[in-house]
Parts: structure tokens; sequence; C-alpha cells
């Protein structure tokens, strides 16, 4: 074949041409044409937001894109084997094709909860891959799986191998996705989004991770991503894809310093960086860059609200402590708990964004959902709009509940699927008897106007709206009861940079309209300098250090804000061999045993309410 002789003479491990694949029965076109190929020990990013045709094109790699209702079309997927054989992936037969996957090309999932199996132990499920793709015996392959599992850094593999998938905290659950990719030794590894979901600590230790790896293994690895400063992290090239097609290829120094393609520079100016802040004192959009050139370059410029320190603050909680009790034994004893939220002070003004950041396990969420009582806490004092609120009686806890409204991470997972969104939206005005339903649909209407959407929208139904548009929808629910607060419990942490960029500004655009405040917890620390006013950073249930954006992100002054902000990945690829801090290994437990509380942090007080724990 005159292909082979091409894929020969490049030395290329994979060679992608004229990719067409598309979904119920050919009207839906997902992947146009795409050309691509991958050197041995390259690393090609993938980027481009939801929709453009990224994971589509790693599962037809793996041919796993006819599970899911799709089809390859036409095109080539040329692949050097272990032999130095030339195959099209796209013309293999059902039972070669599973001989490919695991053995030659292995791919890291997205979510790695839905791709490992609940029912089955870690250890089994390494083995069961050893077994079936390289012929080992269980007793070879239980070895080759614990080494795998040591290789990614998990502690005491050995008692891990025993657990299954719901015993393990999500960064350790994608350490073992990795293991079990690399663990029949591939040629190429294909990792879709393997840390979105991820804190910034984990993220790096991952990325660090995969790149040691590769330069032992000399694998290929294409990096599937939506996340630009992970690509400055990994990649020797970036292709960017948008609407199925490739719209800009070539080295990654090339495309982040002198980006071409009107949507490549949208995605760039798009991405959240630390320490673009530097010298201000005040939140601020991000800039509107067009996606193409017949759009428009600029949006309305948006003014951020000035927050009255003087006047009284709109929350106030002192002494917030919210424990879990974990029963052990037939009898169900209780002999230890999860110490969540210790003592925590939280004061939150009109119109103002206060941002809390913190790895995993660290209390954050569950600050946010004590102080609606959706899960049972216990504070000292609260006082909201100037009432102080003793007990949660059931006519304090619903005016609380309209008062302050609640944006959940997962949209979709938020909204009824039976409902459509005007109703989801009604719902809450008609529950706190705020309006009749012909005006609260009216209103529904309004609201979903104010988030840029259309009245049209309010009759469809979550899921026939992509996962930005469904954040905006959460959004107009919250804002439905007229709510003085609104806790954004990590609301922008799924999306693409480019969405994520728009549903920031506006939820600053309705912050000046409303006069909102926000309880903005997140772990994305770019995301949190670039909204918020004052900052808190937890670790284990308590803040460790609070102040201004410009105190925190300026002048760190807590060992471990330092360590959490060196973790952020740079999307500057000139700086990513850059030696930078690394917090290693797990985040401490919060669960101590039931006479062993933990020690309630002092605080050194710096001025101007810049406030750090004493270490």
């Amino acid at each position: 074949m005159s292909n082979e002789s091409e894929l020969g003479a490049q030395d290329l491990l994979l060679n992608i041409k004229d990719l067409k694949v598309s979904f119920a029965n050919g009207t839906v076109q997902a992947v146009r044409g795409i050309d691509l190929n991958v050197a041995p020990g390259e690393t090609v990013a993938v980027v481009g937001e939801s929709g453009s045709g990224k994971s589509v094109t790693a599962l037809s790699l793996m041919r796993l894109v006819e599970f899911g209702g799709g089809s390859i079309d036409s095109g080539e997927i040329l692949f050097r084997q272990r032999n130095n054989e030339i195959c099209d992936i796209a013309a293999l037969g059902d039972s070669a094709a599973r001989e490919m996957r695991g053995n030659d090309i292995a791919m890291i999932f997205q979510e790695p909860m839905t791709s490992l199996n609940p029912v089955f132990r870690i250890g089994d499920q390494i083995v069961e891959a050893i077994v079936t793709h390289q012929k080992h015996s269980v007793a070879d392959a239980r070895a080759i799986a614990l080494e795998m599992l040591e290789t990614v850094r998990i502690p005491d593999a050995a008692s891990i191998m025993a657990r299954y998938p719901h015993q393990l905290s999500g960064g350790m659950r994608q350490r073992v996705m990795i293991a079990l990719a690399l663990s029949c030794r591939p040629q190429l590894l294909i990792a879709d989004e393997p840390t979105t979901a991820l804190d910034v600590t984990i993220q790096a230790q991952i990325l660090r991770l995969i790149r040691e790896l590769q330069d032992r293994t000399g694998m290929a690895v294409l990096f599937i991503t939506h996340d630009m400063g992970v690509v400055a992290e990994v990649a020797d090239r970036v292709v960017v894809m948008y609407h199925g097609e490739k719209v800009e290829e070539g080295a990654v120094e090339d495309v982040f310093s002198a980006p071409q393609h009107p949507y490549t520079k949208a995605l760039l100016t798009a991405v959240p960086r630390l320490g673009a802040m530097n010298g201000t004192d005040h939140p601020a959009p991000f800039s509107k860059v067009s996606t193409t050139e017949t759009e428009p370059a600029e949006s309305k410029a948006i003014a951020v609200p000035v927050v009255d320190y003087d006047a009284e603050p709109v929350l106030s909680v002192r002494g917030l402590t919210t424990r879990f009790d974990l029963p052990e034994g037939l009898l169900g004893r209780v002999r230890k708990r999860v110490h969540a939220v210790e003592k925590l002070d939280l004061d939150i003004w009109p119109s103002e964004t206060l941002g809390i950041v913190g790895e995993s396990g660290c209390g954050k969420s569950t600050t946010g959902r004590s102080l609606l009582r959706l899960v049972n806490s216990h504070f000292d004092e609260m006082r909201f709009d100037g009432q102080v609120i003793n007990d949660f009686d059931k006519e304090s806890l619903m005016r609380l509940r309209r008062e302050i409204q609640f944006i959940f991470q997962d949209p979709y997972a938020s909204l009824n699927p039976r409902l459509t969104v005007g109703f989801s939206i009604c719902e809450p005005m008609l529950l706190h008897k705020l309006e009749t339903r012909k005006n609260a649909f009216d209103r529904a209407v309004w609201l979903l106007e104010q988030v840029g959407l259309s009245a049209d929208h309010a009759r469809r139904y979550p899921h026939a709206f992509s996962g930005g548009q469904r954040q905006r929808v959460a959004i107009a629910r919250a804002l439905s009861t007229n709510p003085k607060l609104i806790i954004a419990d990590e609301a922008v942490s799924a999306l693409d940079v480019s969405i994520q960029a728009q549903v920031i500004n506006l939820m600053m655009e309705l912050q000046q309209k409303f006069g909102l405040s926000y309880l903005f917890i997140s772990h994305d620390m770019a995301v949190v300098e670039r909204i918020s006013h004052r900052v808190g950073v937890m670790f284990l249930g308590q803040i460790v250090e609070r102040g201004t954006r410009r105190q925190v992100f300026e002048n760190p002054k807590h060992s471990y804000t330092q360590r959490l902000m060196a973790a952020a990945p740079i999307p500057d690829p000139m700086q990513r061999n850059k030696d930078r801090a690394q917090i290693t290994g797990e985040i401490p437990s919060p669960i101590r045993g039931i006479n062993n509380p933990p020690h309630i942090l002092t605080y050194r007080d710096l001025g101007q309410g810049h406030q750090v724990a004493l270490e």
C-alpha cells in the first residue's frame, strides 16, 4: 500500500487521513475529514470545546464509537504495530479491534467512576486486563498489577488492590485508571480529559506522572482536553478542533505565542491565568474575543460593584461545625467521625464575592450545604440580613432557603429531566408562594432572557441544551426567588474555558444588576482570583488564610496557600520546565476518633483583614 510506505517513510506511529464520523444514520456529522498524526514518544494535544469532535476522534481510534451509536463513514486510521506492520484500524473486524484495544492502544477516560466496574475489586480489574491481553498467569498478572499501582504512586498498593472503586478518592481512582491503561505497556496512550474534575494538586501529580512514564517507556500520548494550561504543561504539538474540523495545528510554542485562527485566539484569551489580576483590587470580567472573523470582537463593559465594608454583612456565621458519625460493626457503634467543618467563621457583605478554595475533602462544599441545612450542622451564632437565627424552625429555614440559593456543579444532575426548564425555574417561586402560576411562567421567561437565553427555551427539556446553556438555566432558577446570596459550588469547573468565561461574566453582570452576593466555591485558583473580592483558603475543615484577593494571591503567607498556587498549571509552554513546589501524597484524612477532636487554629492578624493560621 502507498499509505504504508508513506507512514513508514515519516516514521509515524499513527496517521489519520480524512476521517469522517457520524451519528444517527449520518444525520449528525461529528468529525468532518480530520487529518492527524502522532510520532513515537510524542505528545499531541487535541483541544476544543464540547461538541468539537475531539472525544469522538479518540473513540474512533479505539473502535468504541460504534458502541455509542456512531459510525466511521470514511477515512483511514493507519497504526504501526509492535511487529512494524501497518494496519488500518478503521477497517479492522470486531475481534481484531478488541485485540488491539488495551494491548497496542490504551485509553484513560474522563470519569473513572463510570469506567471502573463498581462490583469488582481494583486488583481484579487490572489483573483481568493483563491476563486478557498479555496472556500472563493470574499470579504473574497480580505481581504486574501491584507494580503498576506502585508506579502511579498509590500508597499501600497491596491494600488498594483489595478495595472497591467507591472506597477511593477521585484522585486515587484516576491513578488506578492510569495504572490500568499502562498495565499492558501500550504504544499509544489516549488521555481523554483525565484531569478536568481533579484538584490542581492532584492534577499536577498526574501530569508529572504521565510525563515520567512516557520518558521511561517511550510511549506516545494523545492528550484530549479543553484546558489550555494542561496543554502548555504536557504537549509537543497542538491540534485545535472546532465543529468537527481541524482549524489549526502546530508546535505548542507557536500556537501559544502566535495563534492564527480566531477560535484558537478565543480559547487562549478565555484561559484564566493565575497572576493576571496582579496590581488590581477588584474582580474583572474576561475580555470577549470572537471565534469567527464576522463576530464582534468586544462585548459590552461590565461594571463591577464596589463593596461597602462599613455596612452590615448580609451573612455572618460564627463557629460553624459539621461532623458526620461513622457507625461500625453490627451494633452500629460510633467510634470515629468525619470532621468536615470545624468552628468556621464567615462574613459575606452585600454585592461581594467571597471565594473559597481548597482540595477535595477540605470541607468547602460541605460549608455551602451547611449554611442551608442541607446537611446537619451546628453554629454558635448566625445572622442573615441583620436578623439573628437562633433556631432552624420551619419558618426560618424556608425564609433562609428563599434568600440563599444554590448553583450546583452539574446542572444536568440538578435539573429534573422530565420537566421543561421553564417549569424548573417556576418551581421555587410556586414552592415559596411568591407568584401565581401564570406570573411565575412569565418571570421564568424573563429570567431566561436575563441569562442570555430566549423565551422559546422555556418549553425545552434539559437534554436539549449544551452544558453552558444548562448552567445558565441553573443560574436563572437560582434568581427566581430574588435571593440576596447565591452559593456557587464548583459552578464552572466542568465547563469549557470559553463557556466558563461567558458564565463568569454573566455572574458579574447579574451581581451588578441585582446586587447579589456570591459564595464562590472552587478548586481553580485562577478563576477564584478573577471573580473574588475576598478569598478564604480551606484545609481540613478550617480556614488557613483569608483576606482580600490581592492580599492572598499577591502576598500568600501560609505554606499551604503557596503550595496550592504553585500546583496550578501555567498556560505558557515556556514555563513548564520551571521547578515549582508540588503537594505530594494524599490529603490527610478528616476522620478522627470520637474523643480526638482536631486542633482549632489560631490566627495572626497581618492588618486590613489579612489573617493567617499559625503553623
